[in-house]
Parts: C-alpha cells; sequence; structure tokens
C-alpha cells in the first residue's frame, strides 16, 4: 500500500455573493411573495366586510389594510428579509409607521376612488381597491428595503 503524501483534497470554497441586479430581483420576488399574500388577505378581509357584511366601505378598506399589515410583517421578517438586521424595537416600530402611512395612502385612493369616481359596485369597489394597494406597495417597497430591513454598506445584514 503506498500513500501519496503529495496529492491536495479541493478546498471548498464559498459561493460568490450575488450580483447587485440579482440580488434586488430576488428581493424583489420575496416582496412579490409576501406582497401577494397580503394582497389576498386584504381583498378577502375588504370583500368579506363590505360585500358580505355590509360594513361602510372606508371602515372595510382600513381594517383589511391593517389585518393585511400584521400578516406582511411576518412574512418580510422571517422571509423576505430574514438576511437583514435582527429584529428590534426599531425595526418594528419603523415597519408599522411606514405601514401605517401606506394604509393611509391606500385608503385615500380607495376613497377618490370609492366616493369621488363612484366606483361602488362589487367590481368597481375592487379594482379601486387593487390600484389603490398596488400604489401604496411601491412606497411601501422602497422604504422597508431603505430604512426598515438594512443592510449595512458592505451588503451584510446588520
Amino acid at each position: 500500500m503506498t500513500v501519496n503524501l503529495t496529492e491536495t483534497r479541493p478546498v471548498a470554497t464559498a459561493p460568490a455573493p450575488a450580483r447587485p441586479v440579482t440580488r434586488v430581483v430576488l428581493e424583489v420576488v420575496k416582496f412579490g411573495i409576501v406582497g401577494g399574500s397580503g394582497v389576498l388577505v386584504n381583498f378577502l378581509v375588504f370583500n368579506l366586510l363590505l360585500h358580505g357584511l355590509r360594513w361602510q366601505a372606508m371602515t372595510a378598506t382600513v381594517l383589511a389594510s391593517c389585518i393585511a399589515m400584521a400578516t406582511n410583517y411576518l412574512g418580510f421578517r422571517y422571509y423576505a428579509y430574514r438576511d437583514r438586521a435582527s429584529r428590534t424595537h426599531r425595526q418594528i416600530v419603523l415597519f408599522f409607521v411606514f405601514s401605517g402611512l401606506g394604509v393611509v395612502m391606500e385608503s385615500g385612493l380607495f376613497w377618490a376612488g370609492y366616493h369621488g369616481l363612484g366606483m361602488q359596485s362589487a367590481f368597481e369597489s375592487n379594482a379601486a381597491k387593487a390600484l389603490s394597494i398596488v400604489l401604496a406597495s411601491a412606497f411601501r417597497f422602497l422604504v422597508y428595503r431603505t430604512w426598515v430591513f438594512q443592510q449595512d454598506a458592505r451588503g451584510v445584514a446588520v
């Protein structure tokens, strides 16, 4: 039996860091998955309250948005941005402050469609709700990634 002492084993290398564009695309996809589930919750609660239980339109949209906001926090924290900063009091406060601003934006846009433009049928109210969610979600994406779930300058979670 001979032993070759000069043979070297291949060294395992760490995977190369994701390219910035790839990282942002992945982030947008994860944001979309969490946001999509939040939109589903938002629409289900909204339609149950407005068209099922005949609640006032603004009460239904605000409550639906708030319930979706709470479920989204869990998805963003533990899925979409789990590699970012650990949960802190500051992060939770920022999330709910910016989400609250998103609810205000969404509700104002919904009000403009529902009351201002008279979009009050089941289809029209859902169209107004959808447009308001899309516009408020663009705002949320920017502030969540910039201020709530931050990365440090090297791209490593802080």
